[in-house]
């Protein structure tokens, strides 16, 4: 994550230091899969050749849309080569997406990703202005370049009764905004619909969302560890034992294909195993028909159910929030879209962050 750490606490600047979030996505992931290793937080990881370390050739005025993930890398990156650089953020705070992220238990590690690229933006001069959304016209009459990374909206299935008050999109609920009951059907089996169901077998129902850290008591508890190893192997019992849960959880799948495909090839287990524990139910095949007051109505290998349920999730994907590109792009203005924007997939803060040190290094 950080090849200067040891310089940084040498010199006292240990609040400088770029620090790994444990996801395992871009190093472990990718070297079990037969691919070259890198970092989430730090693309120039196995690839500093591919990199200018340099200042730019020329000063230019860029204009960066949006502070998630690849705003704040291409804003920090495009400030440290030198250029006078404005990050535009309609909310009131930096960190787009992964915000809802870090309110996942086990993600918590992502305020440090926040406290990173905050702290980067401000040492390389870049002027942040949050609430505000600044016009194509504005952008194309004070910069020279625009990066446009303002990131993706909640894609939402045309299912008759989408719009029933028990029907909450998973930026809400994780935002705040919502709460989910006892009963929760979630719509869409990747790696969002896992993480909100992880999220709802973590509170209870009505329970306002707080970001989660890690309580030790709390795991070995809820994994049978013996913290004094007195008991063979550490374990009070079979660390997979059921527990309690707090709510009943549905989650359910156009595809027929496994569900969670789409999850850490080394950290899936881990979510499948926490969500197993808890009795989370996972449907593949399903055809949706509509959402009343009795809950989600499907077809299952054809037959008609109801998925009982206080709480409807949408976790069905994501679209583009582009409009903003192709406004400039229409201008003739220097446009660069990253992230989200560019393509609404599952949420990758991955690609997101190396896109945007790359295009600030094409600036």
């Amino acid at each position: 994550a950080d090849p200067d750490f040891i310089r940084k606490v040498r010199e006292g600047n240990a609040d400088r230091i770029n620090i790994c979030i444990a996801c395992n996505q871009a190093c472990l992931d990718r070297i079990f899969s037969d691919r070259s290793a890198t970092c989430l937080v730090n693309p120039r990881a196995c690839r500093e050749t591919e990199f200018d370390e340099g200042p730019a050739k020329a000063r230019r005025r860029i204009a960066v849309v949006g502070a998630g993930a690849g705003g704040l890398a291409a804003g920090a990156e495009a400030g440290r080569r030198g250029h006078e650089v404005t990050l535009f953020e309609a909310s009131h705070q930096i960190g787009g997406q992964i915000n809802l992220a870090r309110m996942v238990p086990g993600k918590v590690e992502f305020d440090e990703m926040l406290r990173y690229y905050g702290g980067q933006i401000a040492e390389h001069g870049v002027e942040l202005r949050l609430n505000t959304a600044p016009s194509a016209n504005d952008l194309a009459a004070h910069f020279d370049a625009v990066v446009v990374a303002s990131g993706v909206r909640p894609r939402v299935p045309e299912i008759p009764g989408i719009e029933h008050p028990k029907v909450v999109t998973y930026t809400d609920l994780l935002s705040g905004k919502r709460n989910a009951g006892r009963r929760v059907a979630i719509i869409g089996a990747g790696g969002i619909g896992f993480d909100v169901a992880e999220y709802l077998c973590h509170s209870q129902p009505g329970e306002a969302p707080k970001a989660r850290g890690l309580d030790l008591a709390e795991f070995q508890a809820e994994w049978n560890v013996d913290a004094s190893l007195e008991k063979p192997g550490g374990l009070l019992g079979d660390p997979l034992a059921p527990c309690q849960p707090t709510r009943e959880i549905t989650i359910l799948q156009r595809k027929a294909s496994r569900p969670g495909a789409t999850l850490g090839v080394s950290t899936g287990w881990i979510l499948r195993s926490s969500l197993a524990k808890r009795s989370v139910k996972t449907i593949t095949g399903v055809t949706y028909r509509n959402i009343d007051n009795a809950g989600l109505h499907v077809l299952i290998d054809g037959a008609p159910h109801v998925i009982e349920a206080d709480t409807v999730v949408i976790c069905a994907g994501q679209e583009s929030n582009r409009s903003m590109f192709d406004a400039l792009q229409a201008g003739g203005i220097d446009t660069h879209l990253i992230g989200g924007a560019k393509e609404a997939a599952e949420l990758d803060a991955m690609r997101a962050v190396d896109e945007g040190v790359r295009v600030a290094q094409a600036l």
